[in-house]
């Protein structure tokens, strides 16, 4: 009885360390995803500004033509796939995975057709794992990333489409609705579809219209992949966020019930102590 005693009072002291640790990350997840929000709604402006002034160039400019506006023959695929470093976080790694290669399981008969471009410990390994072709990675982005430090990855996916290395680039991420809810999503990033038609006003443009395209285009297409970089992270934090608060939740059940069944073993214990006096008490009378 004892031994049994000493066993669960282990385990409570253990469940007890248990939530302490979760209950820490919680608190560090929620503060970090106040900051990741804070910093994927900063970087909007810029990206829809630049919208705004490729649109211009592209509605009020007659003949303008970039490779990264035209569609072509679908014949290889890009995917750029943004998971995070770390686990601990919910579904928030593997629903992206999973539906990132449901997508390709469907859609491609042989590593030929595709490629991938992955941020992230976790999709890499994933990746590296089943044999998937990986043309680029980055690991280690901190939870507030600059564009720094996915400016090399996202240049190299945009450049190697320009150059034809592949026919259209998907982003794979987690959009970010709010602490609870984040969407694994699919979305066509290259060729561009939708600056066209933002504007009817007619500019001249010093060299060209095609010049600025030259420049703009490119910087349009990396913004966009940092914002969703960005929005991935307020989704780890917030999955996070949310594991950590099941987690701790779990534990404090744990931890009731492994304390009424301490109690009703030490209960168990005295009674069988006062027992065992009376009966010596009987046995001597």
């Amino acid at each position: 009885m004892a031994k049994g005693m000493r066993e669960i009072k282990r385990q409570i002291k253990s469940t007890q360390n248990t939530k302490q640790i979760t209950r820490a990350m919680e608190m560090v997840a929620a503060a970090n995803l106040r900051r990741a929000q804070q910093s994927a709604e900063s970087a909007r402006p810029y990206a829809d500004k630049l919208k705004e002034v490729v649109g211009s160039i592209a509605a009020g400019t007659k003949g303008v033509k970039h490779p990264m506006l035209q569609t072509r023959e679908v014949k290889k695929t890009g995917y750029l796939v943004i998971t995070s470093d770390r686990g601990l976080a919910g579904g928030y790694n593997a629903n992206v995975l999973r539906k990132v290669a449901s997508e390709i399981r469907e859609n491609h008969k042989s590593t030929d057709e595709y490629t991938i471009f992955v941020i992230g410990r976790k999709g890499r390994d994933f990746f590296k794992k089943r044999n998937m072709p990986i043309t680029d990675e980055v690991t280690g982005v901190p939870d507030l990333p600059s564009f720094a430090d996915i400016k090399s990855i996202a240049y190299a996916a945009v450049a190697k489409f320009e150059q034809g290395e592949y026919d259209q680039l998907f982003l794979v991420y987690n959009q970010f609705k709010n602490a609870m809810t984040q969407i694994p999503t699919i979305k066509r990033l290259l060729p561009l579809d939708d600056v066209s038609g933002t504007a009817t006003a007619s500019y001249e443009y010093e060299p060209s219209p095609e010049g600025v395209l030259e420049v703009l285009l490119p910087k349009y297409a990396e913004t966009l992949i940092y914002s969703a970089v960005l929005e991935g992270k307020a989704s780890e934090f917030g999955a996070r966020m949310s594991a950590m608060n099941s987690a701790t939740k779990n534990a404090t059940k744990m931890i009731s019930t492994y304390t009424l069944a301490y109690n009703r073993a030490r209960q168990a214990s005295i009674t069988q102590e006062i027992s065992e006096i009376v009966a010596g008490a009987n046995a001597s009378s």
